[in-house]
């Protein structure tokens, strides 16, 4: 099922996309709903980002290639970040180059959306408390993650998260080609199989420090082939079993 969040005639909801229509739904996606039988063409509404998660929980180094291409090793733990709910965009929203920083990089991902709260989760419940996955391109200032120690910065401006089309609640997350094309022209293609630790693994890790609540999103890393973006380009990332995220880059002149 592919649930997504919308706009239309100023109204903001939920719906079910099914083709090119979307069934909205009585209720919410986080709980015991109905599908109201009204539907509505997918291109008379907005697609707003899937959720507004409290955080966003990230993770780094996640695949081999991608760590030996910025000149990094594995490490022994998975490395965990925070992005601030404001750097959350969603499908076709303008991504704004940020003002301090000349690099900005794409980075494709497989996004996990937690569909109920959760702390201390064991492995074999792990995928109990996931209500779907989504696209994401977690956008990053290259040139200021390289500067600064902490990457709340380079990893958190305006904008830097967008997420989307929708969520599939109903996936096998374990080997789904991510790709990322810049203009057209492919810049990454990896496969979530590539990932160093899995989904359960990060979930186990994450909830053993904190909270996990409904609609809180987890990025998963990004494969090899991660490079720059400037104004005027359109980014797209697109995951087997999902679909396509797209947004275009605009720089302050």
């Amino acid at each position: 099922m592919r649930i997504a969040r919308f706009s239309l005639d100023g109204n903001v909801a939920f719906g079910v996309v099914e083709g090119a229509e979307l069934d909205i739904i009585k209720g919410h996606p986080f709980g015991e709903f109905e599908r109201s039988g009204q539907k509505v063409p997918l291109d008379k509404i907005r697609l707003l980002p899937p959720v507004l998660p409290n955080k966003v929980v990230a993770i780094g180094r996640n695949y081999v290639e991608h760590a030996e291409e910025l000149g990094h090793t594995v490490p022994d733990v998975p490395v965990v970040f925070f992005e601030p709910s404001t750097s959350v965009a969603g499908p076709g929203d303008p991504v704004h180059y940020p003002a301090f920083s000349s690099e900005v990089h794409h980075e494709a991902e497989l996004a996990v959306v937690i569909g109920r709260m959760c702390k201390e989760v064991p492995r074999e419940r792990a995928r109990e408390v996931i209500l779907g996955y989504t696209c994401a391109n977690d956008i990053t200032a290259r040139d200021i993650q390289r500067a600064e120690s902490q990457w709340a910065r380079a990893k958190g401006f305006d904008t830097s998260c967008p997420l989307g089309p929708w969520v599939e609640t109903e996936l096998d997350p374990a080997d789904l080609a991510i790709q990322c094309t810049v203009n057209g022209e492919q810049r990454q293609l990896g496969r979530t199989s590539e990932m160093v630790r899995s989904i359960e693994d990060l979930i186990v890790h994450i909830t053993e420090a904190m909270t996990l609540l409904p609609g809180d999103v987890i990025l998963t890393g990004t494969p090899a082939g991660v490079g720059p973006l400037d104004g005027g380009d359109e980014v797209a990332v697109t995951i087997e079993g999902i679909g396509t995220l797209t947004n275009k880059v605009i720089k302050r002149d």
